[in-house]
């Protein structure tokens, strides 16, 4: 969530320097040339963190039309199918990213531009963030098969709890 932040002071800087630097004012010899790709990799990093995070709170959009009237168990089954394509999405993704990765630390590959950032930095927070993801569908779909089989996880665990066996 601060990473939402951090890119509005990029992007409120950005606006600063190039009215400080303009011709009237002309207080500073060039406006920053970092802060659009500075800005670019933290909403970059607050997409790649926060999808495992929606994932988890289940903020994810779903068409409501059919599946609103579906029963719990025709929607764990539905929500089954649509997680494993997810899974295969992103374990792609990941694949893609580790190679890019790797690519990036073995050449040093920097940005294009006057600043040359390294791009090593948001690819591992993208494979970070692509691997938390994996993590947190794979929790929903070991939910969904639970639900399928009839047992209620969340209620297992509170008897857990509450047995002290947990």
């Amino acid at each position: 969530m601060y990473l939402l932040f951090v890119m509005m002071a990029i992007l409120l800087w950005s606006s600063i320097s190039k009215v400080i630097s303009s011709e009237p004012f002309n207080l500073l010899d060039s406006p920053s040339h970092w802060t659009l790709l500075s800005a670019q990799f933290a909403i970059t990093a607050y997409y790649m963190l926060g999808g495992a995070y929606s994932l988890q709170l289940g903020s994810n959009v779903r068409m409501d039309l059919v599946y609103g009237s579906w029963s719990l168990r025709t929607k764990a089954w539905a929500d089954a199918f649509t997680v494993l394509t997810l899974l295969f999405y992103l374990g792609v993704l990941l694949l893609g990213g580790i190679v890019s990765t790797d690519y990036a630390i073995e050449y040093a590959e920097r940005a294009p531009g006057l600043w040359r950032p390294y791009l090593w930095p948001i690819k591992v927070t993208m494979c970070f963030g692509i691997v938390l993801m994996i993590l947190q569908t794979v929790v929903i779909f070991i939910r969904d098969v639970a639900t399928i089989r009839g047992i209620d996880l969340d209620e297992e665990l509170k008897g857990e709890i509450n047995d002290g066996t947990a």
